[in-house]
């Protein structure tokens, strides 16, 4: 009997050993799943906060010279469907004057026939193709360099096209963005804006998904942080690197925008 008892307290432990080493392996599987999905979704982060607009610049290109004529690059944000443009007018050879279009993903090279002289500029057409058809946009600005504006444009495929345009001085570096909004009325749209590092402001486009209505946006821009309209009352969000995102409430809603650099 005594050896009995000694057979079966040794089968009793060896199946306690084999459960442990059971329940050992299970756990060790389950920590290293669990490493995986944390490292996966870590590497997927990263990977989002480490967004580079690697065809931007990082400095200005306007020359010091004309940081107050008309001369000089002035780049804008595009609603309808969503885009952005840049202008060379002749910012380092009187010869070079033209523009860059970017609509939807599509690059359409825009020249003129206008000749820069001193002074404003009234209209000047900007030409090109997108799609096969010709497409203007007629660009104005002062003589000074102030009240850069698109008088008005025909793009095919696009008829409600709406711009924002800024200059970008020697020392004040323009960041167009293209972005969307949702509030929580499940209402959503599209959210372009530019940044100036020098006049420490934003300022955009609005326009909610199947409208044809766009809504001008502008704030200031403080310690890497955007807020809405002038002072710092409203903080509407954060600027990490080339994007933007963040919520803030409306007084009627909650709003989350985000976006990235792309010009």
């Amino acid at each position: 009997m005594h050896g009995e008892n000694v057979r079966h307290m040794m089968i009793t432990s060896l199946k306690k050993t084999n459960l442990m080493k059971k329940v050992s392996y299970l756990m060790c599987l389950a920590l290293i799943a669990l490493a995986i999905i944390s490292c996966k979704k870590k590497k997927e982060k990263d990977t989002d906060d480490a967004y580079v607009c690697t065809a931007c610049t990082q400095i200005p290109e306007g020359l010091a010279a004309n940081d107050n004529s008309s001369k000089g690059i002035y780049k804008g944000v595009i609603i309808g469907s969503s885009g952005t443009i840049k202008f060379d007018i002749a910012n380092t050879s009187s010869n070079a004057i033209t523009a860059v279009l970017v609509i939807d993903g599509v690059s359409v090279n825009l020249t003129t026939t206008y000749t820069w002289s001193s002074g404003g500029i009234q209209a000047a057409p900007f030409k090109g193709m997108l799609n096969g058809q010709e497409l203007t946009i007629n660009f104005s600005v002062g003589a000074n360099g102030t009240g850069a504006t698109i008088v008005s444009a025909t793009i095919p495929g696009h008829p409600n096209a709406s711009f924002s345009i800024a200059k970008e001085t020697s020392t004040a570096l323009a960041r167009c963005y293209e972005g969307t909004y949702q509030n929580s009325k499940n209402e959503k749209g599209t959210f372009n804006i530019i940044v100036s590092t020098l006049l420490k402001g934003w300022t955009g486009k609005s326009r909610e998904n199947g409208s044809s209505e766009t809504t001008d946006i502008s704030g200031s821009y403080v310690n890497d942080k955007l807020y809405w309209g002038s002072g710092t009352n409203i903080e509407i969000a954060t600027m990490d690197g080339d994007t933007f995102s963040g919520t803030f409430n409306d007084g009627s809603s909650n709003i989350t925008v985000k976006g990235k650099r792309t010009l």
